[in-house]
């Protein structure tokens, strides 16, 4: 199939995300949201049109016509000579253009997906080079799901070729994702060693890194990597689901297109879930049986190892020793190291052994646990705060006195020991009725297990913040939470766009009570 839009995927994505960026700075710098033009509110994912087609085309065909690189769909020939710009309110008119957003940008992924397979996959050199088992685990169910968004473009191409005013596009999103978006599923949940086998092979064969750094290079590319093409079907269907939140924040409220574009959000999320899912049930499992390993109990051992159990936090904290008097506190340090396994139902506590070993003598359900700040007494109890546990390995109440080596990693662990305690901001038992927001402007990939990866554009609530450049934030599209240097973002400062932001969120998960009431208190360590 040819090409038909001027950008690849990436491309297209970094456009938009981009635009988004600029178009709520523009907000944020004014006094009424309201202000803003329709073209500054609704950033669309598509290239900048220079000219216009003089001739316009028979049909609006994304996938054939080489032709089409509109930017908007306001901008199409057949919309302009129609007349309808000028009958059509302007909230219908913004609606047009999230709905035909999401229909260009199909097109730019399936051209991308496309170049995966045809410039890529099917390159004689590298079949030569690859065995049959390596080539299955790089592009693992690739065709599947190209096949899977050609039938999906068509069908949405097909609405709008149907009139110039698009009817809907969500009925035929929840239709495609119900029925066919399965195969995303088992895309993403084969990454982690789609991701090994990548690296295994960059390492093992010379000739594979050679031929795919040729392929890199040629301009079809645009530039981008092998593992940018790798990667398109996860940033896709998690973009989709952003899609399909945009076309629900613009359609009138209790209408039919509420309804479905509700449908279509709740099914999206349930895939985007099932692929998070996927992909961190294979690295949890490999983490839990090393760290098993290397534990060693001083105390009646405990089963680490367990289907539902994952790791949240880990690392070595100065534990206080009590002086009874002065003479001990002249000649023992005042502080030992301790290391603790942080999970999201126990906490272990150990001391480091020779032989990367850890000898484990207390542990606690996380339920259990009850943390405590000091209040500030001189630089030698700085950063310190105190861990209790309500009932300990030897089934009574223990405390201990820790220190941090700064202010950000104390206030982190205090939040994973006890995630439903008050924050700086906010209470988690309370509404978020308003509390800071910060925009993403710089993306950020997790380092540790309680921090959050971003994406250009998220919009979070500040749960919390550290005087050395942390913040502890909820992302308002999935409320998932964890923190984040600050100078990944700039901060909502205008009140009434913070309000609106969270009227959104609110209305996109209203089909979910549970969901909804949960906003803002839940924990997704």
């Amino acid at each position: 199939l040819c090409s038909f839009l001027g950008l690849l995927y990436q491309e297209y994505r970094d456009k938009s995300t981009r635009e988004e960026i600029e178009t709520r700075r523009l907000q944020d710098s004014q006094t009424d949201p309201e202000e803003s033009s329709p073209s500054e509110e609704t950033p669309s994912e598509a290239e900048p049109t220079s000219t216009i087609e003089n001739k316009a085309p028979p049909q609006i065909n994304l996938l054939r016509n080489s032709n089409s690189r509109f930017n908007l769909w306001q901008d199409l020939p057949e919309v302009q000579s129609s007349g309808v710009l000028s009958i059509l309110q302007p909230d219908e008119i913004k609606l047009q253009e999230a709905m035909f957003e999401l229909v260009t940008s199909e097109a730019s992924y399936y051209k991308s997906l496309n170049l995966l397979v045809s410039h890529f996959m099917e390159n004689e050199r590298l079949k030569k080079i690859l065995h049959q088992s390596e080539a299955h685990i790089l592009f693992s169910n690739v065709l599947d799901v190209m096949a899977v968004s050609e039938r999906f473009l068509l069908d949405l191409e097909q609405r709008v070729e149907e009139n110039i005013v698009i009817s809907d596009v969500c009925d035929i999103v929840y239709q495609h994702t119900v029925n066919h978006f399965s195969v995303y599923i088992t895309y993403v949940s084969n990454q982690t060693y789609q991701e090994r086998a990548y690296k295994q092979l960059l390492q093992d064969k010379p000739a594979f890194r050679e031929v795919i750094s040729q392929l890199e290079l040629d301009p079809k590319c645009k530039g981008l990597s092998f593992s940018s093409f790798l990667i398109l079907p996860f940033q896709r269907i998690t973009r989709l689901k952003l899609l399909v939140q945009n076309i629900l924040k613009k359609v009138e409220e209790k209408s039919d297109r509420e309804s479905t574009a509700l449908d279509a959000h709740k099914e999206l999320e349930t895939v985007v879930k099932a692929c998070n899912e996927g992909v961190r049930k294979m690295s949890r499992t490999e983490q839990m049986i090393s760290i098993q390993k290397k534990l060693e109990f001083k105390i009646k051992s405990v089963p680490i190892i367990s289907h539902s159990r994952w790791l949240l936090k880990q690392g070595e904290l100065q534990q206080m020793n009590g002086p009874k008097t002065s003479r001990t506190l002249r000649t023992k340090k005042l502080f030992r190291e301790i290391y603790l396994f942080l999970f999201n139902d126990l906490l272990v506590i150990c001391r480091q052994i020779p032989g990367d070993k850890y000898q484990v003598f207390d542990s606690a359900p996380r339920g259990l646990l009850r943390v405590e700040e000091l209040e500030d007494q001189g630089q030698s109890l700085a950063n310190v705060f105190i861990l209790r546990l309500l009932e300990n390995a030897d089934d009574r109440e223990a405390s201990y006195m820790l220190k941090a080596s700064s202010q950000s990693e104390m206030k982190r662990w205090m939040i994973s020991l006890a995630p439903n305690r008050r924050t700086k901001f906010v209470s988690f038992t309370s509404r978020l009725v308003d509390c800071p927001q910060i925009q993403c402007v710089h993306p950020y990939v997790a380092q540790q297990p309680d921090e959050l990866s971003l994406e250009l554009a998220d919009v979070l609530n500040i749960l919390d913040k550290t005087d050395d450049g942390w913040i502890f934030g909820e992302r308002l599209h999935d409320q998932e939470r964890g923190w984040f240097p600050s100078s990944m973002g700039e901060e909502i400062l205008n009140p009434k766009i913070r309000a609106q932001n969270l009227k959104e969120c609110f209305r996109v998960h209203k089909s979910d009570d549970s969901q909804r009431r949960k906003l803002g208190s839940r924990n997704r360590q």
